[in-house]
């Protein structure tokens, strides 16, 4: 692929670009997760998508060339699995996204937590999940041994897909995100049997992913992340929407203002972070209404 003639498209700035076809986006991102691009133009290509901003069609492109790449994850009996990444871990208030995996296992919704992590100013969600003793899954056949057995396995996406993994970790090295990270939160390993939770960070995106989940099929939950993790803010319940194999419905309306039972108050530490999820699953805690919706949702997506 001539990757000079792929700059000048996309990298003319934020008017001048322009999008790739969807066959030359799912082309130009094989090759990056492959890592044939060399390092000078792979940087160049990575911040001239972070100005351009991904087209729909470059989207579905670069998820094509991830789906083929992408190791699968054998789907348990029962209900579909809930699928939920964690990429970004605490910042100033508690994670909360463990919680969600757990009530769903208590009741038999088997959960796919995948994630990365390499922030210095936040919370690590792995360390949080080991003090949970949530169980680390050393590959996908792992993950899905631990879903049959116990209804919960964690696993870094570098199992999935290495390339993947690569490309996220170019964001210490140029300061800021890239395509990698928005395709980290569709990734599906269990297609068929999967219900992906999808947190947007920024409220703009949430019509460029809707009209990407209705297109890439599948169940799926859509919703305003809580600090970019994929839980519902405790303290106003943002919009959820359902996809059903391309069909959509929204399954809770967002609030209108902050509720009153606001965020339970502890540190982002694992083991404060750890102990208020404790806390709220034995019932010591009142549960936040935004999170028995989303529960409720989730169950509702699954199948139960």
């Amino acid at each position: 692929m001539d990757y000079t003639k792929q700059i000048k498209e996309i990298g003319r700035g934020a008017k001048g670009a322009r999008a790739l076809s969807r066959g030359d986006a799912q082309a130009l991102f094989g090759d990056m997760l492959d890592g044939r691009v060399p390092p000078l133009q792979l940087g160049a290509i990575v911040l001239a998508m972070r100005i351009k901003s991904e087209s729909l069609d470059e989207l579905l492109g670069f998820k094509a060339a991830l789906d083929a790449r992408l190791t699968r994850v054998e789907a348990p009996s029962g209900p579909r699995t809930v699928v939920l990444p964690t990429y970004n871990g605490a910042r100033r208030r508690p994670n909360l996204m463990p919680l969600l995996a757990m009530m769903l296992a208590r009741e038999g919704v088997p959960v796919l937590i995948h994630g990365h992590f390499d922030f210095d100013s936040r919370a690590d969600p792995f360390a949080l999940l080991a003090a949970l003793d949530l169980p680390l899954a050393d590959s996908a056949a792992h993950a899905g041994e631990l879903l049959a057995h116990r209804r919960i396995a964690c696993i870094q996406v570098a199992k999935l897909s290495p390339g993947l993994d690569a490309l996220l970790s170019l964001r210490p090295q140029l300061g800021v995100r890239n395509s990698a990270h928005s395709m980290t939160k569709m990734i599906d390993p269990l297609p068929g049997r999967s219900v992906r939770v999808v947190p947007v960070t920024h409220p703009e995106y949430l019509d460029k992913m809707t009209q990407f989940l209705r297109l890439d099929g599948g169940r799926s939950m859509l919703l305003r992340g809580t600090e970019g993790e994929a839980y519902a803010n405790p303290a106003r319940r943002p919009s959820m929407t359902g996809f059903f194999d391309g069909s959509e419905r929204l399954l809770c309306e967002a609030e209108d203002g902050a509720s009153a039972l606001t965020q339970p108050e502890a540190g982002i530490d694992a083991a404060a972070n750890a102990a208020l999820i404790g806390e709220l699953l034995a019932g010591r805690l009142p549960l936040p209404a935004p999170l028995q919706a989303q529960f409720d949702a989730c169950r509702e997506l699954a199948g139960c």
